[in-house]
């Protein structure tokens, strides 16, 4: 392999923070702290940092200058209560489960009770006891949800130590939620959760439904004396007009919009100015020099003044900070679906799980009470609680929440289970094999969450232009209050004054940094759905530009295992008779072609016959004795001629499977030729359907694999590929792929072995079969599930629709900015006499985010 290679596999590797080894990320050797992923060369260093992480790691600090007054307080109560609150966050520590053994549990979170708890309350007949008033108060919401297993809502996700993060500015995280210093948005967890923090949006929410009743009076009455014969200022004397506007705007102003100057000051303080600089700026400015012509008029100049009087600006203040609350719960609102996909893959798994023990009881336990290796019941219509294997009984599993595929799994004996996936007939017991963050759908929703946090090359253009925007809207509105104070009509201070706040609060920024992130976390949460994972946005860009798919054949186009494909009998024998003397005959060989033939008996309920005398001829085949003593021979060509056995009759249809590239074996009894097996790598059912859509669209195809060239092409004419690359090693399609690049071509190379991981990292997008092994899927940039080769053609989809998404939000929204700031400066005014005012300038600016974000909302529903 390249030194290229060896160099980029060596900086893959990190630091374990246990023994301090270099070691390549390995998703069974890893844990999670604050929102961090670490690595470990053995399960014995995990173990050592789980049970104590802050031995081996520092703790994140708060980053102060993110936190408002009330985050801060929230994150410090959190802080310290951490060791005082039980299992529900109760605040006054007060939990009854303390040293109980009086068999009573808290249906709400299984804790161990007492019947002496203070928490307890009637329903239907029975009395329930909980562990802390907050427990009670959720079952007294919804009773039925907690004494319902199959209703029962899944334990809370949301840690002491949750990691907050910008949507906007991914690089900021801090402990406990917050406000971004760069842009001044409001955090969100770096994890999703099944539970959602709504605090930011009651907030909000509560803010807006105030000023909402303060701002709509004070509107009617300024405006009313637009309206021919009414005159409110005339009805209640100036003076009183006035003060009432006063009194109804300095609560909206100073209350409900503190939060907005709050950021804007910090903002000031850091130097990062954002779209809370110009909303703190602008509508102080309106409400400040309102307060200074209502107090101290005579300190105005003449040019502020209409007619002798100063004009009030309250009712523009007012307003504008209520549409810009309006804005930020419109858009808080749609933030917190954008991870609906994650949210609805974390509701898959059960609270609780049926424990059988080695007597055969049966008990209900807490999900993350179990054990590995536990035998676990589960019960028609039940979600399956984690990774295992259907040990007694048969049934039907319902997987498309994670693979995508419509129909139902039959499940028996010796069958893989996922968890989050439904059992929808039949009860049956099963083994645990992997819990917690080890299994498939905790993977998933990890790599998920990841893929969304990341960033798009495309999004470089919208960040160079964050970096000079604020700047360059104050300066925009400081030169249109100059050019109206200096050429504008009287009064032309005043006209300058609603000049510059209107260019101030109509800029819109955050419409430019949320037109990406947003479509890139709603894109790879449908994705996710449709069991096709990627792993950044990177690759979801990179994806609609692919114009070479490099494919590997075993495992990927074909299933990975060799099965029966034939059976074709010679005249005077039937399947019947030699099918159980070939089972027991190849139950004892060690060729791996056996197998096929053991397989496929079993699955015919074939019983193997009685045979004597086995023995294995290296290099031809097997032979042994039937019970009546005739000699039975199963091989290759080269032992019956051995044998001096005839197989002219069968040769024809031996050489047209060979040139299909099967492997044939021959079958002899008592000196006759008698059958002969073709076995053969199947090819998955969904090959063919993916290779004419990937070849409707244009792209060419190209079979790469180890395999002989015979067996390649047989698969390749069965595909209708015409590109074959045969007998290669993984260092020969890792160069191939390097020379598709070199001439230009944007490669995608789908694989599932070990040996395609240097191609899958090299290619522009690697994809892996989920059913592969896991070098691949960590080389590899998409990981479709159920190794389900359509999924390339969903994830080619995925990406053009993201793309083209992505693309009219950022036109959207550098529109929107390079028309609206010019037209609030009073562009159209020396030839239309239009001046927008402050008011309309909110309201287009609330909602311009909120617009970005609807917009990228429509992936959820886009045709894959």
């Amino acid at each position: 392999m390249p030194s290229s290679t060896a160099a980029e596999q060596a900086e893959k590797t990190v630091l374990d923070p246990v023994c301090g080894m270099h070691v390549k990320k390995n998703a069974e050797k890893m844990a999670s702290y604050q929102g961090s992923i670490y690595y470990f060369c053995s399960t014995s260093c995990v173990s050592k940092f789980n049970a104590e992480p802050l031995a081996y790691v520092k703790a994140k600090k708060l980053l102060m200058p993110l936190v408002t007054k009330t985050a801060a307080s929230s994150v410090a109560t959190v802080t310290s209560n951490a060791v005082s609150t039980g299992c529900c966050g109760g605040a006054d520590g007060k939990h009854a489960h303390a040293n109980s053994d009086s068999g009573l549990k808290d249906p709400v979170c299984g804790m161990n009770v007492t019947a002496e708890s203070p928490h307890q309350t009637q329903y239907q007949d029975k009395t329930y006891y909980f562990c802390a008033a907050s427990c009670l108060e959720k079952f007294r919401k919804n009773p039925q949800s907690y004494l319902d297993p199959a209703l029962r809502p899944a334990p809370k996700a949301a840690a002491k130590d949750a990691i907050f993060t910008c949507p906007m500015h991914l690089e900021i995280e801090q402990v406990g939620p917050g406000t971004c210093p760069l842009c001044g948005m409001a955090l969100e967890p770096k994890e999703a959760s099944a539970e959602e923090d709504t605090s930011e949006l009651d907030d909000m929410r509560r803010r807006f439904k105030y000023s909402l009743a303060l701002s709509l009076p004070l509107l009617i009455m300024t405006m009313a004396d637009m309206l021919p014969g009414i005159s409110v200022h005339a009805w209640l004397g100036m003076s009183l007009f006035s003060w009432l506007q006063f009194a109804l705007a300095t609560p909206v102003v100073v209350w409900a919009g503190w939060p907005f100057f709050e950021r804007a000051v910090a903002s000031f303080k850091t130097g990062n100015l954002n779209m809370f600089s110009l909303i703190g700026v602008g509508t102080g400015a309106a409400y400040l020099f309102s307060l200074v012509a209502l107090l101290f008029p005579d300190l105005l100049p003449q040019a502020f003044k209409i007619h002798g009087m100063a004009p009030l600006y309250f009712e523009a203040a007012a307003v504008i900070i209520t549409l810009v609350l309006l804005g930020q719960v419109l858009e808080l609102r749609a933030r917190s679906q954008t991870n609906l996909a994650i949210k609805s893959l974390l509701a898959l798994t059960p609270a609780t799980v049926i424990r059988v023990t080695t007597s055969g009881e049966e008990s209900e336990i807490a999900l993350d009470q179990v054990q590995l290796g536990d035998l676990l019941r589960v019960k028609p219509g039940a979600h399956i609680p984690v990774d295992g294997v259907l040990v007694d009984g048969r049934s039907n599993v319902d997987e498309s929440m994670i693979t995508g595929e419509p129909l139902p799994a039959t499940k028996q004996a010796g069958d893989k289970l996922s968890a989050g996936t439904v059992n929808q007939q039949g009860s049956f017991s099963m083994r645990a094999e992997r819990i917690g963050h080890d299994t498939l759908l905790a993977k998933i929703i990890a790599m998920v969450n990841q893929a969304g946090r990341s960033r798009a090359p495309i999004q470089k253009l919208a960040d160079q232009v964050s970096g000079w925007f604020v700047p360059g809207v104050i300066a925009v509105a400081v030169a249109a209050f100059l050019v109206w104070a200096w050429l504008g009509p009287s009064p032309a201070l005043a006209h300058g004054l609603m000049a510059a706040v209107s260019v101030l609060i109509i800029a819109c920024p955050c419409a430019l940094g949320l037109a990406t992130p947003i479509s890139v976390t709603v894109g790879i949460g449908r994705g996710a759905t449709e069991g096709v994972l990627i792993k950044d946005a990177e690759a979801l860009e990179r994806l609609e530009k692919i114009d070479t798919l490099v494919i590997d054949k075993t495992g990927t186009l074909t299933e990975g295992k060799p099965s029966l494909q034939k059976i074709v009998v010679a005249d005077g024998y039937n399947e019947a008779q030699v099918l159980p003397l070939a089972m027991a005959m190849e139950k004892l060989s060690e060729h791996p072609l056996a197998q096929a033939i053991v397989n496929y008996a079993k699955a015919q309920k074939i019983t193997a016959a009685a045979i004597t005398d086995f023995s294995s001829i290296t290099g031809k085949g097997v032979r042994a004795n039937a019970a009546d003593n005739r000699l039975i021979l199963i091989g290759n060509a080269a032992l019956m001629q051995e044998h001096a056995i005839d197989f002219a009759a069968l040769e024809p249809q031996a050489t047209e499977l060979r040139r299909k590239g099967h492997s044939v074996m021959l079958m002899a009894i008592a000196g006759q030729a008698a059958a002969l097996f073709s076995v053969a790598d199947s090819i998955k059912p969904s090959s063919m359907p993916a290779i004419k859509d990937l070849q409707a669209t244009g792209i060419r195809i190209v079979l790469l694999t180890g395999d002989n060239l015979m067996t390649a092409q047989a698969v390749a004419s069965q595909l209708g590929l015409d590109e074959v690359h045969a007998d290669l090693l993984p260092e020969d399609k890792y160069r191939f792929v390097q020379q598709l690049q070199k001439d230009g071509r944007k490669v995608a190379m789908a694989g599932d072995g070990i040996n395609d991981a240097p191609a899958l990292a090299q290619a522009d997008v690697g994809i892996a079969m989920g059913t592969g092994t896991d070098v691949a899927m960590h080389s590899a940039h998409v990981v479709l599930v159920k190794g389900d080769l359509r999924g390339i053609v969903k994830a080619r989809a995925l990406s053009q629709h993201a793309m083209r998404n992505i693309r009219q939000n950022l036109f959207f929204a550098f529109a929107y900015n390079f028309v609206g700031v010019p037209i609030a400066a009073g562009l159209l005014y020396p030839w239309f006499g239009i001046l927008l005012s402050p008011m309309l300038a909110s309201a287009a600016m609330s909602l311009s985010s909120v617009s970005v974000i609807s917009n990228a909302l429509r992936l959820r529903h886009s045709k894959l």
